[in-house]
């Protein structure tokens, strides 16, 4: 039986600090133990200036987004701006970056969470970790928001405990802080798009429109409240670990953050590290398939995805289909694909996402003070997005060149 009637609306039940907190839990879990030692390995001393271009681009991003949010406070974040404000093909190009990219993010996050927890049976536990976490989000929105505050919570204290015996002990030496370019600018606009990647959680607060109260105020004031304190952790972190290591060891390193605290002399801390590690990559993964979900929900009730998806459970409130459907795609993925490489990927769907959102905000006014910002996060979109290594700009082409002709094809029989 068809369902008529306008499509279900979801249940508003975030405040302010749920969203930041599912921000924090997307941005802190998706990199900081993982994207410096890359990103390292690609700008040398360079480093800390490719993280402060990612965060400069981050928050071009943030501000055209959180504009954007206030106006369509609906499910699907940039797919909806994108849609709106320039068309419907440039929002279904968003939101095809954005699911395909997210859902590789999805596996690698769970299968970062097997390698943390058991590396002899990293598939396994990661299957077991997408089940139950998509579990925990058919359950409703609430309980992935407290859920999420508690990941937060552990990720910081360990996050904090790295910061204060790096910088404390003997080890630490300020010297290796010198900021630099050894690994050339075409370096640290690589280990930007690296670190991009890390930032990019911001987005799951705009993806959650529908379920936000007031999201006219609740959502700009989010999204640069959980962005500057992830750039702030991620300073502390970065300038920590650089003390011990130095970019040298620290871009040769296979677990920067417990290699520095080995280094520091607190070997007995590192199995802490380690478990950090696993719980924040659960954080991760728990709001990438909260995210990716809404923007399936969002696609399906436009048709550019089977319709079937669009269904939201009338207990839960939640888009259980959609939900299941993701989970499912990503237990395959964890099961069968070593994704460790589709970083790359994931970081040229994300920015392609991101140049969307900031030529949406673009005309959302004339003035040119008003337009600069945008202006400045799609040049630094592309310009990063293409600064990625060759491997993930061809496959990320690639994949968007297949959801174009996906479309075409659409509307071509639509139109028969």
């Amino acid at each position: 039986m068809t369902q008529s009637g306008p499509p279900a609306e979801l249940r508003r039940t975030l405040g302010v600090g749920d969203a930041v907190v599912i921000g924090l839990g997307s941005m802190i879990g998706a990199g900081v133990f993982a994207a410096l030692t890359p990103a390292a390995h690609a700008a040398g001393s360079g480093l800390l200036l490719g993280l402060a271009l990612a965060a400069l681009v981050a928050y071009c991003n943030a501000m055209s987004s959180a504009r954007l949010a206030a106006l369509y406070p609906a499910s699907g974040g940039t797919y909806v701006y994108g849609r709106e404000r320039l068309g419907p093909f440039w929002g279904y190009l968003a939101g095809w970056s954005f699911v395909v990219g997210k859902t590789a993010s999805c596996a690698a996050m769970a299968l970062t969470v097997g390698a943390y927890v058991w590396p002899g049976q990293a598939h396994a536990v990661a299957v077991a970790a997408v089940v139950a976490l998509t579990a925990v989000n058919y359950g409703g929105i609430q309980k992935s928001a407290w859920l999420t505050r508690a990941i937060v919570a552990v990720v910081l204290a360990v996050l904090a405990s790295v910061v204060v015996v790096c910088l404390g002990s003997d080890a630490s030496d300020a010297g290796r802080l010198d900021v630099g370019v050894s690994g050339g600018v075409g370096g640290v606009l690589q280990a930007a798009g690296l670190l991009f990647f890390a930032f990019a959680g911001y987005a799951r607060i705009a993806t959650l429109g529908e379920e936000v109260r007031d999201p006219a105020r609740t959502i700009p004031r989010a999204i640069p409240l959980a962005l500057g304190i992830t750039l702030a952790v991620y300073a502390c972190v970065a300038v920590a670990v650089l003390s011990v290591l130095g970019a040298g060891d620290l871009g040769r390193a296979d677990a920067p953050l417990a290699d520095a605290v080995r280094a520091a002399g607190a070997p007995g801390l590192v199995p802490v590290v380690r478990t950090g590690a696993a719980v924040a990559a659960l954080g991760s993964l728990l709001a990438l398939i909260l995210g990716v979900s809404r923007t399936t929900l969002a696609m399906a009730r436009d048709r550019h995805l089977p319709g079937a998806l669009a269904a939201v459970h009338p207990r839960f409130q939640v888009p259980h289909r959609a939900e299941l459907a993701v989970g499912a795609v990503v237990a395959v993925l964890a099961a069968t694909v070593d994704v460790r490489g589709a970083i790359g990927f994931s970081s040229f769907g994300v920015l392609a996402y991101y140049a969307v959102a900031n030529a949406s905000a673009w005309t959302l006014d004339s003035a040119p003070v008003k337009r600069a910002l945008p202006a400045v996060g799609l040049l630094g979109c592309l310009m990063l997005a293409f600064a990625l290594p060759g491997t993930s700009v061809v496959t990320g082409a690639g994949v968007l060149a297949v959801g174009v002709i996906a479309y075409g094809v659409r509307q071509r029989l639509g139109a028969r």
